[in-house]
């Protein structure tokens, strides 16, 4: 659903920003007044190419950003293409005075043709637009088939995997008849890297213990130097301090024996070769408590440069390495397959391709069935549409068999009795298209399809009953759809649950367009100037009020 449009030096529009809901909304505005340039501000943001003339004079750029509810189907076709599956959709356009444009998608640049692709999974457009899916061929037959249901879709789903696996097997089947002394390569290529991996016998989390032991053992080493270095200095080297503080004490007893003044410091050297014995001690204790192995440190070190080999070769952890071993085992397994293995590879592409062309068969007469149905329907809608003389077909043509079955679908199209029918694109003017969509989305209400649907020129030529019959599908079809309608009629207009006024005016010597959301009263006698043009009768407005009330 759209949810926001916000517009800036579009043309004469110098700033605009709009808030949409659900259901029905009706945007109104003398001729002239800008209400298309609204229509084309959202296509821009849905893909459509545009020119430097766009820009409003005097202005840099003109940028339109629009606001989206994402339907579950866009937001998988955004993962898939890498954009996230946000629950708010952000689709940014920016065009140059000079001409260039950017895209951005949720803040993020991206080229034109993706930024369609998601355009197309959000809204139909129905005017003078690019953005018409009944104007591309390539998307009629998911039109028939989303009107079709669960049959046709069961069927598509089945054929689609029947594709898929078709396409593997005969890969691997390519791969069976490949160059031989190629597949000797790619063999020997595998036997080494199997047995380098598995000789290495990598386990999952090693390298992390590796690295904790690795560290702990280093600094056992530099703690074992260090204590080794005190022992030698205290008491166990060559010229140990304990020795020299016992030649002192001796001497300087020697010497208290003949000066008794002497006495407090043999004392207190005496207590000092004790506290050095009690340092002694313990530095002894913590040599003992060390657990230094250079033999492990050097295993560890070993180790570790091992599977930073295997890593830089086949994966930055232990998993994508075991990951990698089961792969090409199972290469290596396919490779060394008997000549036993072609054949079944050849056997089962035989079975599916007999399955795949039974179920695409199934299809072809499905759609072949229900496609009248489906042109006759669609031709009642637009009779009541103010169409009478209007006819659409469906032309089902075989094509190569691929995974959305072995049709191609159009769907031609007559405005007037005797014409010849030819491709919508072809002969539906803008107004037309509008109400062959209106008609198609009447006839598929609730049967998937785009969640928002725009429509410009839908009242061409509209008035009196048939007026009113457009407005009232219009409003059924919001019970299913986000619908925006620019319309001039009223009896459109006051179907809308929602009216947005465009208008036109001066300022500074220049035209600009004003966007507003009008209230009841406004709506009273904005759809009064609809009724009876400039001058607005108290009888015009009375009308506006009685359609309002409907």
């Amino acid at each position: 659903m759209l949810v926001e449009l916000v517009a800036e030096n579009v043309a004469i529009m110098d700033k605009a920003r709009l808030q949409f809901g659900p259901g029905f909304t009706a945007i109104t505005g003398e001729t002239g007044a800008g209400k298309s340039l609204l229509m084309g501000s959202i296509s821009l943001c849905l893909g459509e190419r545009t020119g430097p003339d766009i820009v409003r004079a005097g202005a840099a750029q003109a940028v339109v950003q629009a606001v989206f509810d994402p339907p579950a189907s866009t937001k998988r076709l955004l993962e898939e293409l890498g954009y996230g599956s946000d629950d708010v959709l952000y689709l940014q356009r920016k065009i140059a005075a000079g001409g260039r444009s950017q895209c951005r998608i949720n803040g993020r640049l991206a080229p034109l043709n993706i930024l369609k692709r998601i355009g197309d999974s959000l809204a139909d457009l129905h005017g003078q637009h690019e953005h018409q899916s009944l104007l591309d061929a390539n998307r009629h037959l998911d039109v028939l088939d989303d009107w079709i249901g669960a049959d046709a879709a069961v069927l598509r789903e089945r054929i689609a995997k029947l594709h898929h696996e078709n396409l593997e097997v005969s890969r691997k089947i390519r791969e069976f008849e490949a160059d031989d002394r190629e597949r000797e390569h790619r063999r020997d290529l595998l036997r080494f890297q199997v047995a380098e991996i598995e000789e290495a016998g990598v386990q999952m989390g090693e390298r992390a213990r590796l690295e904790e032991d690795l560290t702990r053992l280093k600094g056992a080493e530099i703690l074992a130097k260090a204590l080794h270095e005190a022992a030698e200095c205290a008491f166990a080297g060559e010229v140990a301090a304990r020795d020299l503080l016992a030649r002192s004490l001796r001497s300087l007893e020697t010497a208290a024996q003949i000066d008794s003044r002497l006495r407090p410091a043999c004392d207190q050297l005496q207590s000092a070769l004790i506290a050095l014995e009690e340092c002694a001690l313990g530095i002894k204790d913590g040599q003992q408590g060390i657990e230094f192995n250079p033999e492990r440190l050097e295993e560890i070190a070993g180790r570790l440069d091992l599977l930073g080999r295997l890593a830089r070769k086949y994966g930055d952890t232990e998993e994508t390495i075991l990951a990698y071993l089961n792969e090409s085992k199972e290469n290596l397994n396919f490779l060394a397959g008997s000549e036993a293995s072609r054949d079944d590879l050849a056997l089962k592409l035989a079975e599916n391709e007999k399955r795949f062309g039974a179920d695409c068969g199934l299809l072809t007469a499905l759609r072949s069935e229900r496609a009248g149905k489906f042109a006759d329907l669609v031709g009642h809608e637009l009779s009541e549409l103010g169409m009478p003389k209007a006819a659409l077909s469906a032309t089902i043509q075989p094509k190569p068999r691929a995974a959305d079955g072995a049709d191609e679908l159009e769907f031609l199209f007559s405005a007037n009795k005797g014409e010849r029918q030819r491709p919508l694109s072809k002969v539906a003017s803008g107004g037309e298209i509008s109400r062959v969509m209106l008609a198609v989305k009447t006839v598929m209400a609730g049967k998937g399809g785009v969640p928002t649907l725009i429509f410009d020129e839908i009242d061409a030529g509209l008035g009196g009953q048939t007026a009113a019959i457009v407005a009232k599908k219009l409003e059924q079809l919001s019970r299913n759809y986000q619908v925006i309608v620019i319309t001039h009629v009223p009896q459109i207009a006051s179907r809308a649950s929602k009216q947005i006024s465009i208008e036109k005016r001066e300022v500074d010597a220049r035209s600009v367009t004003r966007v507003r959301s009008l209230q009841q009263e406004e709506r009273i006698e904005e759809i009064a100037r609809m009724l009876a043009g400039e001058t607005v009768s108290e009888a015009a407005l009375e009308n506006a009020r009685h359609l309002l009330r409907r």
